[in-house]
């Protein structure tokens, strides 16, 4: 009664066109196919036992549950797995690349097809459902019904196998194929439902735990689709370990082996009639691989193939995927372990029948050689060019056929005056160059310069670096242009440029000079030359066939405009009447060899000296600055003076002042950085001698730290001047004085007449004063804050405006520290070096003190 009530109120909330009918079967089953949720609420309305109603007939058409009987293991995280999963992936990798490199580089064909970690444990279902499906506990019909009677039902299949179908009772359909299950359905509905028709879909599918044991990559038990086969397992287990089997793989059911599968057929033939599906308690076992062949040279698959019975040559040629194109089958090299396990070499010829079937064993290496290069009907190009390469060569060919324009058929850094044909001879394979006017040749087709080409001539196209070195700095200026124009800081515009180099004619013609030098035998003895001096590219060169100079001078890229065409040196090895290596000079007169009046024949190992115009070119400038008439940079003549100089610019200005001329020369200031450079090491040496003698008595170890510390640090600050002291005054008007003779980079500053002098060192406050008639150094020095607690009172020196040094306590010039100074005299009052006791600083401090005094000279007083 309580189960009508309870069917009254679930009749209730269907539609109205059912409520209104009395309860039926099929009002009952839908019931029982409600929600969970919902049986539960009506069941609590009306204060039914659920549970006594639907506890044997209800459970009929629930699913059957997964009921998780393993639980996670909470004590490792997941990131923790996942990381010990990558460690272990990294170090299965690093084996199988030292495995590869055992095998010579040679991988194991087909691993990577399943290679991967599992992307998901879930069931895959996203798999078309086959009409010969087995249906089984778990697995979900769905039923449309249309006609006099609309409804889509869903009738999961219970464990004992059956369907509960509305208004029929339960009908059997475990163990029937999908399409058996549909037709009897079908049938079923017609005869029990008039107008009524039925359409069967397969809903949910069930799962079903399998095993996959062995050499898999994540061996275990997995749920997987009532659909799965064996490959879908491997893939869901991460394929196969590099030792396991892919020829063998065992599906076994209750301890039985029922199949095998070779996944070789699924890779190569793309064969699946083997790849079984899989039921419930399935074991996919992987067995140990079995013995591997390698293969490698002319074959599309190069790899390690597993064997399976007996494996003939041409068997395994076929697993690699066939010869290529460039294959030499007749000559198939087999290494392989003897009886007595040694390593031996076989050959086999697959063009024979018997080559075919030579027999492979566990452990061969198996080589396909290749067939040999290009040997004939051809001619290369080498270099500058826009095609390189081979070219088919027939006969009566010429240079304009393979090159017949400069501008698209050769680079645009590409020499277009020279290039040179390098030729085998057939009969004794002896290689000679021949030199070729490359302009004219493509200029003029036909002529003279367009030799004939015989087969496998090399011609060499040379690039010209001046084309080269002025491309290079067109881009880089309008790679600069570009920067600045965005407003980027300028730091390197050096594009990436081409390597050209292996263009030159040192790189095109090393090989051929190798090859010239290792042919050479008595009677033919080494055809080569050298040129030297000033022609664009001296060095090495084949001997010119001409054997003129005038030839080996245009092979080199011709004089440059610093050659003399006066004389040049031709120096040749010769042998004398007794056997013995002499060299032997000729001076040649070049303008009459180059104009063809003079004919020179060249030997072999002859070296050209081209000689330079003396003093050629060679710009020397001074520059003359300050109170001059004429300031600027001057070109002198050799053996000038600086009192020429000066009368060319005009003489010193009214307002110059010749005491205090700055005269410096490029050669002094070399010299004063590496003195300088040497006083700081040593001070270096001195302060680190200094912090570690660690006694420290009234403060006094780190007070002579600091004081070494500045020294160094106005060492550092420092910067050569290169001053010379000269007498300007006298050099102008003293006819008798020294003359001086200029060098090349000297410069003159002349300042004007200043009126200060300037105290400098260890005095309070170092600046400068107006000069006072009357005031002595004493005076300077207490208008300066008087001298410092380090100040060395008694070697306070002046440094005079002409760059020369006064002691004004010894000097006779000088009437003690009374004397007056001179505008532009500098007082210089340096450091105790007394104080430094123990270390042996003075010279250190006489050369650093003088640099810095004659810098200040040079550019605090001017």
């Amino acid at each position: 009664m309580n189960l009508k009530k309870l069917l009254f109120a679930a009749a209730l909330a269907l539609p109205a066109t059912i409520a209104a009918q009395s309860i039926s079967q099929s009002q009952i089953e839908q019931f029982k196919n409600m929600p969970r949720s919902q049986q539960e609420a009506l069941a609590g309305q009306y204060g039914i036992d659920l549970e006594s109603i639907t506890g044997s007939g209800g459970m009929q058409n629930q699913r059957p549950r997964d009921v998780d009987v393993v639980e996670p293991v909470d004590a490792v995280s997941d990131q923790e797995r996942q990381q010990a999963q990558r460690q272990g992936q990294q170090e299965q990798q690093e084996k199988d690349d030292e495995q590869d490199r055992k095998n010579g580089g040679l991988k194991p064909f087909g691993y990577d097809l399943f290679a991967g970690s599992p992307t998901t444990f879930a069931p895959v279902t996203e798999i078309p459902i086959p009409n010969d499906y087995t249906l089984g506990p778990g697995d979900v019909l769905r039923v449309q019904l249309w006609g006099k009677e609309n409804q889509q039902l869903e009738l999961p299949i219970s464990r004992d196998g059956t369907i509960s179908f509305p208004q029929s009772g339960p009908q059997t359909v475990a163990g029937l194929t999908f399409d058996q299950a549909r037709q009897q359905i079908k049938k079923r509905v017609s005869e029990q439902y008039i107008g009524v028709q039925a359409s069967v879909s397969l809903g949910e599918l069930r799962s079903m735990r399998v095993f996959v044991l062995g050499e898999a990559r994540n061996a275990g038990s997995y749920t997987v689709s009532s659909l799965s086969t064996i490959t879908n397992a491997l893939y869901v287990s991460g394929g196969i370990q590099r030792t396991g089997s892919l020829r063998k793989i065992q599906h076994k059911r209750n301890g039985e082996l029922i199949g095998e599968l070779d996944l070789y057929d699924l890779l190569l033939k793309g064969d699946t009639s083997n790849d079984n599906r899989l039921q419930p308690g399935d074991v996919i076992f992987i067995p140990p691989v079995g013995d591997r062949v390698g293969i490698e040279g002319e074959v599309y698959r190069p790899a390690l193939y597993e064997l399976k019975n007996n494996t003939s040559l041409q068997e395994l040629v076929k697993l690699a995927g066939g010869l290529t194109p460039q294959a030499y089958p007749q000559l198939v090299r087999i290494e392989r372990n003897n009886d007595d396990f040694l390593r031996i070499i076989a050959e086999a010829n697959l063009t024979t029948q018997k080559g075919k079937q030579a027999a492979v064993k566990p452990g061969d290496r198996i080589e396909v050689a290749s067939i040999s290069e290009i040997t004939g009907q051809y001619v290369e190009v080498t270099g500058a060019a826009t095609r390189p390469g081979r070219f088919a060569w027939v006969p009566g060919m010429r240079i304009s056929s393979v090159i017949p324009s400069l501008n698209s058929d050769l680079l645009p850094e590409a020499d277009h005056r020279y290039a040179a044909i390098v030729r085998t001879d057939p009969e004794t394979d002896t290689v000679s160059v021949i030199n070729l006017r490359l302009r004219d040749a493509v200029s003029n087709p036909g002529g003279a310069q367009d030799i004939r080409l015989q087969e496998k001539d090399r011609l060499l196209i040379f690039a010209d670096e001046g084309k080269v070195n002025a491309k290079s700095e067109d881009r880089n200026e309008s790679q600069e242009e570009e920067l600045r124009r965005r407003g980027t800081e300028i730091q390197n515009v050096e594009g990436q440029e081409p390597d050209y180099s292996r263009f030159s004619r040192e790189s095109l013609f090393a090989p051929v000079l190798e090859r010239l030098k290792s042919q050479a035998r008595p009677g033919a003895p080494q055809q080569t030359i050298q040129v030297t001096g000033p022609v664009r590219y001296p060095g090495e060169y084949p001997l010119p066939a001409s054997k003129q100079v005038a030839d080996a001078i245009y092979v080199a890229g011709g004089l440059k405009d610093s050659a003399s065409l006066y004389t040049a040196e031709l120096a040749s090895f010769e042998v004398d009447e007794e056997g013995t290596g002499i060299t032997r000079i000729q001076n040649l007169d070049l303008q009459a060899v180059m104009a063809g009046d003079a004919s020179v024949s060249l030997k072999s190992r002859d070296r050209l000296l081209i000689k330079s115009i003396p003093e050629f070119a060679r710009t020397r400038t001074i520059e003359l600055d300050g109170e001059v008439r004429y300031p600027g940079e001057y070109t002198i003549r050799d053996g000038e003076t600086l009192r020429d100089v000066i009368e060319r610019a005009g003489g010193l200005t009214s307002n110059a002042f010749p005491q205090g001329a700055v005269f410096t020369r490029e050669k002094l200031r070399q010299l004063e950085a590496q003195r300088l450079q040497e006083a700081e090491e040593r001070l270096q040496g001195d302060l680190l001698g200094v912090q570690l003698e660690g006694n420290d008595i009234g403060g006094q170890s780190a007070e002579r730290t600091e004081q070494v510390q500045k020294l160094l640090d106005d060492v550092q600050e420092a910067r050569p001047v290169g001053r010379m002291v000269i007498n300007l005054q006298a050099v102008v008007s003293d006819s008798d004085y020294q003359p001086i003779r200029l060098q090349n980079g000297d410069t003159l500053t002349i300042p004007e007449i200043p009126q200060a002098v300037s105290v400098f060192g260890e005095v309070q406050f170092p600046t400068s004063h107006l000069h006072t008639e009357g005031l002595t150094v004493d005076d300077y020095l207490e208008r300066s804050g008087g001298p410092t607690r380090q100040a060395d009172e008694d070697r306070v020196y002046v440094v005079k405006a002409d760059g020369s040094v006064m002691l004004p306590e010894k000097s006779r010039w000088f009437g003690g520290r009374s004397q007056q100074l001179a505008p532009g005299d500098t007082i210089i009052v340096p450091i105790d070096v007394d104080r430094l006791n123990q270390l042996e600083l003075w010279t250190n401090v006489s050369q650093i003190v003088y640099q810095m005094a004659l810098g200040a000279a040079a550019v605090g007083n001017l």
